[in-house]
């Protein structure tokens, strides 16, 4: 039980905000050495038998993080975080979002509309969540309230189109669990597409349904521009964007490139549209470089702790028991599938996608390859999963992200109501995922 223990321990550690990499290592550290100890002391063993046997423990941690370094698929992360934060910094969110604006604008709900499927071309591209939660909120949110839009429809959208990039590739979480699953990077991308393609309508659908039994919801907005020149404006600011998403997860799809060799050209063509829109400069780039830089050593550290965590965790044999477990609950893979989803979904509420993906994900996946559970199911799953947690109060990093740079008009409890229909149109398409793989593709 030393190990179900652990688990707990590092869960307290961080729901009080304490860093994640010295959780899960100060965890693993006090745990392992108590598991030692528990192990020689009662037959009678010292405390030099303690300490081999803690150090035996660890032995292959060297190896784990030398393996760590050298992985080919998770350099992808690093690049695709650069060529996010240079298209954001670079005023590609503004330029959408005013052009997509001026484009729909004149629809009832025109505004909400142009925040998802801009929201959907930032994912695509930025795969930041809090850049374009914050982006759109900065943006969007003053205008939509300018033109009368109800406060919850508009803090809803805005939060509901940011985390987009938890599921829509190229998806910084789908590459963690292409490496925490062992499957191609390529292939998750794939099985993401169909599902954050319905995502996407489900929201937009909802909006129109919304605002056409309701329209003081969001009315209409006149444009005064010649409508040849609103149209010339946004194809200029859309172009350029979608084609390097599609020139990137083409590549990808079609077997050119690897993922990492995509982000690196992705990377590059983010650059060379900064200088396109006049907004390149070498402060940019160094401050991306920085910022890249600092979001990929914390990934890092997660992982190294997260390997120290998991080899303490096996070595008490809790995996073992939770498996055991997870075997016996009625209806075998069904409630195995249920009772996951609904642990990740409340684990979501309180810590990151990092941790359940290095912590809890693991211990889940030899349970599901027993049950003979298609992996990338699984996945898919987990990561729509995860981006309901972002949504959902009263944790919901989203929610905490908008309010930030929100006008205080805005209250918190508006945020809150605002997503809940956005969160049960998530939770539905999540469960026709879980219901009918066939019809996403998935074996099931």
């Amino acid at each position: 039980m030393i190990g179900i223990y652990m688990f707990f321990a590092a869960l307290l550690l961080l729901s009080i905000g304490y860093p994640v990499a010295f959780s899960f290592g100060a965890i693993s550290i006090f745990f392992g050495f108590l598991a030692a100890y528990m192990e020689v002391m009662p037959d009678g063993g010292t405390m030099a038998l303690v300490m081999e046997e803690f150090f035996s423990m660890f032995s292959m941690m060297p190896f784990r993080i030398y393996s760590t370094m050298t992985n080919k698929l998770l350099m992808a992360i690093p690049l695709f975080i650069f060529m996010g934060i240079v298209l954001e910094k670079s005023g590609l969110a503004a330029r959408l979002l005013e052009s997509m604006g001026t484009l729909f604008g004149k629809l009832r709900g025109g505004l909400a509309i142009s925040t998802v499927l801009v929201g959907s071309l930032l994912a695509a591209s930025t795969g930041v969540v809090g850049a374009s939660v914050v982006a759109m909120g900065v943006i969007s949110l003053p205008v939509m309230m300018r033109y009368g839009y109800c406060k919850k429809l508009a803090a809803g959208t805005i939060c509901a189109s940011g985390t987009l990039g938890q599921i829509i590739p190229p998806s910084i979480i789908l590459i963690i669990l292409s490496d925490v699953f062992g499957q191609a990077a390529g292939d998750m991308f794939r099985a993401a597409m169909l599902p954050s393609a319905i995502l996407v309508g489900s929201y937009i659908l909802y909006i129109i349904i919304i605002t056409h039994f309701k329209k003081d919801l969001a009315p209409a907005i006149p444009i005064s521009d010649d409508e040849k020149d609103v149209v010339r404006k946004a194809l200029f600011a859309i172009i350029p964007p979608l084609l390097l998403v599609v020139i990137v997860l083409g590549s990808i799809f079609a077997g050119i490139a690897t993922p990492t060799e995509s982000a690196s050209v992705g990377s590059v063509g983010a650059i060379l549209l900064a200088i396109a829109y006049k907004s390149f400069s070498f402060k940019m780039l160094e401050d991306a470089a920085i910022e890249t830089a600092k979001v990929t050593a914390m990934v890092i550290a997660i992982l190294l702790g997260a390997t120290a965590f998991s080899m303490v965790f096996v070595y008490t044999g809790a995996d073992g028991i939770v498996e055991e477990f997870m075997m016996s609950l009625p209806g075998e893979k069904w409630g195995f599938l249920i009772l996951s989803m609904l642990v990740i979904m409340l684990l979501g509420f309180f810590i990151d996608f990092f941790e359940i993906s290095y912590i809890v994900v693991p211990i889940l996946i030899p349970i599901a390859d027993a049950i003979g559970i298609d992996p990338i199911w699984f996945a898919i799953l987990i990561a729509m999963n995860l981006q309901t947690s972002f949504l959902t109060p009263p944790f919901g990093f989203s929610l905490f992200y908008l309010k930030g740079v929100a006008a205080d008009s805005i209250r918190t409890v508006d945020i809150y109501k605002g997503v809940i229909p956005f969160i049960a149109i998530q939770i539905t398409v999540l469960a026709s995922i879980l219901l009918f793989p066939e019809f996403y593709g998935f074996g099931g």
